[in-house]
């Protein structure tokens, strides 16, 4: 059996993202099946262009927010998208949205960004992650 990690994403600031991206990455790198799961806030950062213009930090650094995204700029870090997409160029990372917040918000799998693999109950996706070795709530 393939070891897993599973991430399951709450949050939709980049500061959260980016950590789901870079975790994302180093399981891949390590071999490690990804899934990650993206449910309320988490799934209206990756509905279609967002991320373009999210440049909102967590609630305890918001005052630091236009500086450290005028850093990354400064020093071209990749977005949180360009980092999740190189993790899926290293590994097996597949992004699922919860379908009871894709219903609550309205939303179809064709709003979402193409990285959204599918659409999942949460039944199914915990079917997956009670075999992952790693389990994270971002």
């Amino acid at each position: 059996m393939q070891e897993r990690m599973s991430i399951i994403v709450f949050s939709g600031t980049v500061d959260k993202l980016l950590a789901v991206a870079t975790l994302a990455s180093g399981a891949a790198a390590m071999d490690l099946d990804v899934d990650i799961f993206l449910t309320f806030w988490g799934i209206e950062a990756f509905r279609k262009g967002n991320w373009k213009t999210n440049r909102r930090l967590s609630k305890d650094f918001e005052d630091y927010g236009p500086a450290v995204m005028n850093a990354m700029e400064a020093k071209r870090v990749p977005t949180w998208l360009d980092t999740l997409k190189t993790a899926r160029e290293l590994g097996n990372v597949n992004v699922y949205a919860c379908s009871m917040t894709m219903e609550l918000f309205g939303l179809t799998l064709e709003d979402m960004e193409d990285i959204v693999d599918d659409v999942e109950g949460v039944a199914g996706f915990i079917q997956q992650a009670k075999d992952s070795k790693i389990t994270l709530f971002i």
